[in-house]
């Protein structure tokens, strides 16, 4: 998911800055553990079920602290900030929060929700700083009951080396895909999930297609392949297994971007979305639904469109579709060049850096709690 892949671009971009990291999975270590690990960052678990932080798993944390006698505890969501708030705090180490989440709502699980209010009860006093992704999900957790002084806006942040243009990657996944070279290509990579809403992306591609034929629609993450019945189901409803090419989960997501002439994202719910970053990297330019930090990260370089409205969603992809293909290089340009500017992962790092040594007493300014770069100020 978005929130462990963003740690191990942080913790790759880190290395140097933070001399000494362990990192502790609640769950198993799984494909991204397996890349920190990659790195040489040791991952231990804790074999929590998934969604139960119990007392079992509390004790499992406590061992691990006591053993490596960490500086600082740093957690990411909801369960982590529990667990390892407690943790820590028992031990006297202070705790940096992460929160994630761009919408707070019924679909959420019931111990969710209950790890939510207790956190927000706790914010006050458990964390020193809370590491928040986005403006939008400072705002909802401030209304759930956080405390608004203890947030640090922090963007998500990209490997401007490894997400680039590519002409030759273009060419190559025309040429795997047997897309034909002239043919334009809509790619949206985001794994099988509700918050993804799937079923706006597949209705608003049935409206482009009936206005450009030639479209073809490159599709990646886990979950999305010709196995997911539901996912073939929305496809064949409306005729367009001709049109969409499913890669299911890919690693290399890199070689998948450059390909495309227009980067697609149909969420319902989003708080800093890694794809369309990467993306823009990528040089391609977006049209994405208004959730989250979306609408901060595109600027004037794509297109956004409300959530779950097909027929907007269709008419943002054809307007950048229609475009002169000159044009829509200059948008791509303009997107990379944004992402640069403000989203360089080095510039995010010396952020985490800096709030990481306040918070253990090692700086004697605050990291401007609350702060981060303005809304608009990419």
């Amino acid at each position: 998911g978005g929130a462990e892949v963003a740690l191990h671009k942080l913790l790759a971009a880190q290395r140097g800055a933070v001399e000494d990291v362990r990192v502790v999975s609640l769950l198993e270590v799984g494909p991204v553990g397996a890349r920190i690990e990659g790195l040489g960052i040791p991952v231990v678990t804790l074999g929590m079920r998934p969604g139960r932080p119990g007392l079992a798993a509390l004790a499992r944390l406590l061992r691990v602290l006591r053993r490596e006698r960490p500086q600082l505890v740093q957690t990411w969501m909801y369960h982590a900030d529990l667990l390892g708030g407690v943790a820590a705090r028992l031990l006297g180490i202070p705790v940096v929060w992460g929160v994630r989440q761009g919408k707070l709502g019924p679909g959420d699980k019931r111990l969710t929700r209950l790890a939510r209010r207790v956190c927000a009860s706790f914010s006050r006093w458990m964390p020193t700083a809370i590491v928040c992704n986005s403006h939008a999900s400072v705002e909802i957790h401030v209304e759930a009951g956080y405390s608004r002084g203890k947030f640090v806006h922090i963007p998500n942040g990209f490997d401007l080396s490894r997400f680039r243009p590519d002409p030759e990657l273009r060419a190559a996944l025309r040429s795997d895909l047997r897309i034909p070279a002239g043919a334009p290509v809509v790619g949206l990579v985001a794994r099988y999930h509700p918050h993804k809403d799937h079923a706006t992306f597949i209705r608003a591609a049935a409206r482009v297609r009936e206005r450009r034929p030639d479209v073809h629609f490159v599709l990646c993450g886990t979950g999305i392949d010709w196995d997911n019945p539901e996912l073939c189901r929305l496809i064949d409803h409306l005729s367009l297994r001709p049109a969409f090419h499913l890669l299911g989960r890919r690693d290399d997501v890199e070689r998948v971007y450059p390909g495309l002439d227009v980067a697609c994202l149909s969420s319902a719910t989003e708080s800093f979305p890694n794809v369309l970053g990467e993306a823009m990297a990528c040089g391609v330019p977006c049209v994405a639904t208004d959730c989250g930090e979306v609408r901060e990260l595109i600027g004037d370089t794509g297109r956004v469109v409300p959530p779950r409205d097909p027929p907007a969603l269709a008419d943002g992809m054809i307007e950048l579709l229609d475009l002169d293909p000159r044009v829509r290089q200059v948008l791509g340009v303009g997107a990379r060049e944004r992402v640069k500017a403000t989203y360089d992962i080095e510039a995010v790092a010396r952020r985490f850096t800096e709030v990481q040594l306040w918070a253990v007493g090692g700086a004697t300014s605050s990291p401007h709690l609350g702060s981060g770069p303005s809304r608009g100020s990419a």
